[in-house]
Parts: C-alpha cells; sequence; structure tokens
C-alpha cells in the first residue's frame, strides 16, 4: 500500500538520524504500549476485578501492538488491516478531497464508505478507514462484555458440577477474548490520537496542496515522531497525569468517534508549527508535552469506551437461542442454551 510504503521509507531515514530503535506504528512499540496500560490501570472500580490488575493492563499494552505483528500475510489479510489504521482528512473533516464524504456524515456501513469515496474520485487504499474500525471494535467489546456477565452470572448460581465446569473455562476463555480485543480496540483508539493518522498531511506537509507556513514536506517528520522521539521523551506517570477525567455522559458512537478524530485533526498544524519552531529537538521540553498530551488523549479515549462498552453490554442479548444479560443476572434466566448450545 502507498501510504504504508511511504511510512516505512520514513523509518528507514529516520531511525540513522536518531540514532535510536524505531518503528512506525502510529506511535511504535513505547506509543501503543503506554495508552494500552495507563487506560487500564485507570479503570473505575465498577469493572470486573480481572480488568483491574497490572497484568492485565500489561496484557492490553501488548496486545495493542499487535495488529502490525500480524502484517505481512498477503492480500486481502494486509490491504484490510492496514488501511484500518488512518483516515486522511482535509482541514474540514471532507476524506482526502472536497468531494470526499465528511467525517460527520460518514455512510452506515464500511461498504458504503468506500462506495463514497470511489465516487468522489478516491479509494480506500489511500484514504483509510479508521473511523469504522474504531466502531468495530467497540461494538465488539460490548459484545464481549455481555458474553462474560451471562457467564459470570450463571457460574455463580449454577448447582450442576458439569454445567458449572463448563461456564467457568467458557468464561476463561471470554477473559483472554476480552483482554485481546480491548488491545485492538486501543490500538486503533491510538492511532486516533495521532494527528499524523487524521490527516492528508501524514508525512510532510501535501505538496498538492498550498503551504503558506512554509511547513516541512520531508518524508521523515510522521517516523520521526511517532517512533524514536516519542519512545525517548514519553513516560507512563506524565502519560496518566495528561489524562483527561472520564467523559461518558450522553454516548453515542456515531458520534463520539467523530468529535474524537476532529479534535486530533486539529493538532496538525500545530504539529507541523512546533516542527517549524524546533519544538522536537532533544532539549526543548515543548515536542515532549505536545507527544504526553497526544498519548494522555488515546489513552483517556481507550479507558472511556472500555467503560462505556461495558455499561451497553448490561442491557444486550447474547448467545442462541438469545438470552438477555440482565435477566440472567438477576437469575430470571437460564443461560445453558444460549451459552453451550442446544445440538
Amino acid at each position: 500500500m502507498k501510504r504504508l510504503a511511504v511510512a516505512l521509507a520514513a523509518l528507514a531515514l529516520g531511525a540513522a538520524v536518531l540514532a535510536a530503535p524505531a518503528v512506525v506504528s502510529a506511535w511504535g512499540n513505547t506509543g501503543h504500549r503506554l495508552i494500552g496500560v495507563a487506560a487500564v490501570r485507570d479503570l473505575p472500580a465498577e469493572m470486573p476485578a480481572f480488568l483491574r490488575t497490572p497484568a492485565a493492563a500489561a496484557e492490553v499494552g501488548e496486545l495493542s501492538r499487535e495488529p502490525d505483528r500480524t502484517k505481512g500475510g498477503g492480500q486481502p489479510h494486509d490491504r484490510e488491516r492496514d488501511t484500518a489504521h488512518f483516515v486522511d482528512m482535509l482541514d474540514d473533516g471532507r476524506i482526502m478531497v472536497a468531494q470526499g464524504p465528511s467525517i460527520d456524515a460518514l455512510p452506515r456501513l464500511k461498504s458504503e464508505y468506500d462506495a463514497a469515496l470511489v465516487a468522489a474520485g478516491s479509494d480506500v487504499d489511500d484514504a483509510g478507514y479508521l473511523p469504522y474500525a474504531i466502531m468495530d471494535g467497540y461494538q465488539q467489546l460490548v459484545r464481549d462484555f455481555a458474553t462474560w456477565r451471562v457467564l459470570y452470572a450463571a457460574e455463580g448460581r449454577e448447582t450442576d458440577p458439569g454445567k458449572r465446569a463448563w461456564y467457568r473455562e467458557d468464561r476463561i476463555r471470554r477473559e483472554a477474548l476480552i483482554l485481546r480485543d480491548m488491545g485492538y480496540l486501543g490500538r486503533y483508539v491510538g492511532d486516533g490520537a495521532q494527528p499524523h493518522h487524521t490527516t492528508i498531511h501524514y508525512n510532510g506537509w501535501n505538496s498538492d496542496v498550498p503551504n503558506p507556513e512554509g511547513f516541512t514536506t520531508s518524508r521523515r517528520t510522521h517516523g520521526l515522531f511517532e517512533g524514536a522521539f516519542t519512545s525517548r521523551v514519553a513516560r507512563l506517570d506524565a502519560v496518566e497525569a495528561a489524562m483527561a477525567p472520564t467523559a461518558l455522559d450522553g454516548f453515542d458512537l456515531r458520534a463520539r468517534v467523530p468529535a474524537y478524530l476532529k479534535t486530533t485533526l486539529a493538532q496538525v498544524t500545530p504539529f507541523y508549527r512546533l516542527e517549524k519552531a524546533g519544538g522536537f529537538a532533544e532539549s526543548d521540553p515543548r515536542g515532549a508535552a505536545f507527544a504526553t498530551e497526544r498519548l494522555a488523549a488515546g489513552a483517556a479515549e481507550l479507558r472511556d469506551l472500555i467503560v462505556l462498552a461495558w455499561r451497553d453490554s448490561a442491557d444486550d442479548a447474547i448467545g442462541w437461542p438469545a438470552v438477555k444479560v440482565n435477566e440472567v443476572e438477576a437469575g430470571t434466566a437460564d443461560a445453558w442454551l444460549a451459552m453451550y448450545g442446544e445440538d
């Protein structure tokens, strides 16, 4: 993919300049780990106990790197995953070109989004589909939590030893899947906090549009910032201190995700101004503060989405034949057929 190839070229150049290891993966290994760890460490007491442990935080931090570690499988595997990590917007939130879909009015389905890009003379390989990756990851986590709630409640009430043992085994399996899916969601939410992953100016200022402030057009810009620079300056305690308080009221997934990405888009020009002013030099604290603020924004958003997914799952129905989560938790419904199956 063109965008990935450019990013990898930037990495090759940037590593020599900074004389430090770096991996271009929208924050690199360090940044993604920090976002996952900080988010899980800040989960409130209402969340299940298995999530509120140092081990869970470390696991989500590691699993947030997984979408990069699986690259290289060929097509369609790579195309479907690489383009999930970004959405290239103009300053006004239009995607790729002035005729492209607006981040504020995304089609209901990703296939419809792909078609809208083609109609505008673009395509998803170049434009990316990050908002859909975040929404899909959130919805998967809701289903995970709904399943866990049913298994946990049924295990606690079941009197048949065989059924109770199966509920326990399946709950443990689900806990592993929840951590995995939190890691994947964390990866995409983390991508959405990195300004270069929300803009057509993803690797230096785009030379096809005006550049009145004379910003850099260097293809090293993206890789240098999110890789070696962030690895050198980012610290967990600073990220945690910079995280915003929870923002959970009035939640609407299809409004929340675009709003989050637009907040990051608004940091593109400030990034380039800071770069032009030398803010990312080794002795300048402004660059470290910028990276920390962006990592903290990703961690806070991931924390909030995890909590919101947990709350949404309480009103869900799961399994086949479907059983309502709140009825199983109240002890008024039997979950066995829905969970184990009747065949």
